[in-house]
């Protein structure tokens, strides 16, 4: 009976205490953090997109954080990131950490809240080409965003377009950009905090656990070959490898270097969603047209066909039209310097008898040009045929082609080898 009692009890207690530990075990509230860093581009949508996936997959998800830091980029990717931020059914907060410019801002008003890191700065948003109907486009979905997230517009207006002039905020002909302390009194932001703790204490947010965002090798690739400066140092690259490839015999070390370095430049394009990967084989069609040409002799169609294929690969591969002209131009640049570079003082190195070849042939280390025939000097032969002045005669049996020294002599008549210039046996007749 003691036994029956004593089992009871602890039947109780597991009943009362279980759903305790199961909701400590269970009762997780999630925070994702996902970084906004460097150029906006369309890897930049992919990024958001794979990783906010994951947040709303996560029952325990109580909110996510998109940390800025931007200079901006583009606003056709921007526009689709904004909208991923504006769908969610998640609470999201953007914490602004160094800077929000340009089309960062359009990121940043997306989100439910506006956190800045103290001495971030925000704003500086006018567009590149500032065309009236850029501009006005870009204000509008600006103003859009701002008016569905309750911000005030006239700020983000200004932010974007000088004409606008808010007294005591800034005045014509500036664009707005204001640093985190500015922001909040302006209530354009809701705090100013360091991290992400303070972000989510001012704002009430419980939490139990933050989770930073993953970034897919992918992606990885996508922003770093999309990375302005990094685009043309691989072109460089490619073009320095592939002409030292054309001059050392085989394939070696160096077309491999070049391969690996225009597969890079177009599979993080295509990562990117900036091109397809059919502008990937108009490249390689451009190179195969290079290649022939440099086993033709003189430069016609075939080498300028495979230029202007190169040159629409590159432009199709590229973000914009700018973008893709810099690139050009800089590694255009950085080749031609490179190739001279190599040209100048490679002969110097041991190492570059493998591209051109240097052997001389001295005549001190019994090297000769042509057979010496000082030994025929003064020598008599007959002629074998007519020499008018030109023709071939005979000395001790062997035939010899000379020039007389001006007269026709004719043939089975007796010479005599009056001077030797050269590889040129100049003869007389003998009266």
């Amino acid at each position: 009976m003691k036994r029956k009692s004593i089992f009871g009890v602890i039947i109780l207690l597991f009943i009362f205490l279980l759903p305790g530990v199961v909701n400590g075990y269970t009762d997780n509230k999630n925070v994702y953090v996902i970084p906004i860093k460097g150029d906006i581009t369309p890897a930049t949508y992919y990024h958001v997109r794979h990783n906010l996936k994951i947040a709303e997959q996560d029952p325990n998800t109580v909110a996510v954080i998109f940390e800025i830091d931007t200079f901006g980029g583009r606003i056709d990717s921007a526009e689709k990131v904004s909208r991923l931020i504006l769908d969610t059914d998640l609470h999201t907060i953007s914490f602004v950490n160094t800077k929000a410019e340009s089309a960062g801002v359009l990121l940043t008003i997306s989100a439910n809240d506006i956190a800045m890191a103290p001495g971030s700065t925000i704003g500086s948003a006018e567009t590149i080409p500032n065309t009236e109907k850029v501009l006005s486009a870009w204000v509008g979905i600006l103003r859009g965003v701002a008016q569905e997230k309750g911000r005030d517009e006239q700020i983000v207006i200004a932010m974007a377009d000088k004409s606008v002039d808010i007294p005591g905020i800034v005045g014509k002909d500036k664009l707005l950009n204001v640093t985190a302390l500015d922001a909040q009194k302006l209530r354009f932001i809701d705090t100013v905090s360091q991290n992400y703790d303070q972000t989510l204490n001012a704002l009430n947010i419980p939490y139990n656990n933050i989770i930073m965002a993953e970034t897919t090798n992918a992606i990885r690739l996508a922003q770093f070959v999309t990375n302005p400066y990094v685009a043309p140092i691989l072109l460089t690259i490619g073009f320095v490898s592939f002409l030292a490839e054309v001059f050392i015999p085989g394939f070696g070390i160096t077309g491999t270097v070049s391969l690996i370095s225009f597969a890079l430049y177009f599979s993080g394009n295509v990562l990117a969603g900036n091109t397809g990967w059919s502008t990937a084989i108009i490249f390689l069609a451009g190179i195969i047209l290079l290649a022939i040409e440099a086993f033709i002799p003189g430069f016609g169609v075939v080498g300028a066909g495979g230029i202007l294929c190169i040159i629409i690969s590159i432009f199709l591969a590229s973000s914009s039209a700018m973008t893709a002209l810099v690139s050009l131009l800089v590694s255009f640049v950085l080749t031609l310097i490179i190739f001279v570079t190599i040209l100048r003082y490679a002969p110097k190195n041991k190492h570059f008898s493998r591209i051109i070849l240097d052997t001389r042939l001295d005549k001190s280390k019994g090297f000769t040009p042509f057979d010496s025939y000082d030994r025929y000097m003064g020598r008599t032969g007959m002629t074998v045929t007519p020499l008018r002045p030109s023709g071939t005669i005979s000395i001790d049996g062997q035939l010899l082609d000379v020039v007389s020294e001006g007269q026709f002599i004719a043939k089975e008549e007796l010479v005599e080898v009056s001077r030797i210039e050269g590889i040129r046996i100049v003869v007389r007749k003998i009266n």
